[in-house]
């Protein structure tokens, strides 16, 4: 599992670069100055991508917590991770182009990206559990 960390860590930090250079790139494309919601995107895909899988590859060589429920635990924490990042890149498109939104729109946006945030904040909790009982 360390390996696997690594290589996820890796994936991350690559996605999150991209992101970032499609954030810088695209607003100056279209001469936008004012916030959107792109710009979070390179932060969280180093943050819950790259630093929460270095961080669980410091974990398991200490701890050895990984077991065949984790690895369904982080299949949700990435599926987790990648709608909260569309939710952004929906509404980063949106803001960027001016888009107006109907309010049910506007609401599906904000919805995709908070199903993306529950399941991220459930696996990270049950994660945490698995291994505080390790730690024991």
């Amino acid at each position: 599992m360390v390996k696997r960390y690594a290589n996820l860590a890796l994936v991350y930090a690559i996605i999150a670069m991209v992101f970032g250079v499609f954030y810088r790139e695209f607003t100056k494309f279209n001469h936008f100055d004012g916030q959107t919601n792109l710009s979070v995107m390179h932060t969280h895909y180093f943050l819950l991508g790259m630093f929460f899988f270095l961080m669980l590859l410091m974990l398991e060589k200490s701890f050895s917590f990984s077991d065949g429920g984790v690895g369904k635990i982080l299949i949700v924490y990435q599926i987790g991770l990648n709608i909260t990042g569309i939710g952004f890149l929906m509404r980063g498109l949106t803001q960027v182009q001016g888009n107006e939104l109907s309010k049910g729109m506007d609401a599906s946006i904000s919805g995709i990206a908070g199903i993306g945030h529950i399941l991220t904040g459930i696996c990270i909790i049950l994660l945490l559990l698995k291994i505080r009982k390790r730690a024991e």
